[in-house]
């Protein structure tokens, strides 16, 4: 059997991108130096990462924060503001913020042989 919990603490920030194959290498420099010189600064912050699409044409940003008031605090940042506006001038993009629910997926594919 399959089985979920849901962690005590911290936050999961997902945007995903959609940009013309023209500009994604731009577009992942762009997010790429913000991630370094404005977002790992920022109270709060845990974790980033980058993924990128086969096609070229998607990108998804995955970053932990510890709260939901990190998260606001962090678009409300001038810096932020100013490198977001870069990024709706390439891509155009969706958030969702949540909590993250491992799965045990490994474990339950073997109890079931």
């Amino acid at each position: 059997m399959h089985t979920t919990t849901r962690p005590s603490t911290g936050l999961t920030l997902i945007n995903l991108l959609k940009v013309a194959s023209a500009h994604h290498n731009e577009l992942i420099s762009l997010l790429s130096e913000n991630i370094e010189a404005v977002v790992k600064q920022l109270p709060g912050w845990r974790e980033s990462a980058l993924l990128v699409s086969e096609d070229g044409h998607s990108v998804v940003i995955s970053s932990q924060w510890q709260s939901a008031a990190h998260v606001e605090a962090m678009r409300a940042d001038p810096r932020m503001q100013a490198s977001l506006n870069k990024v709706r001038a390439l891509a155009s993009f969706e958030s969702v913020l949540g909590h993250l629910v491992p799965t045990d997926a490994r474990n339950a594919i073997d109890a079931e042989v």
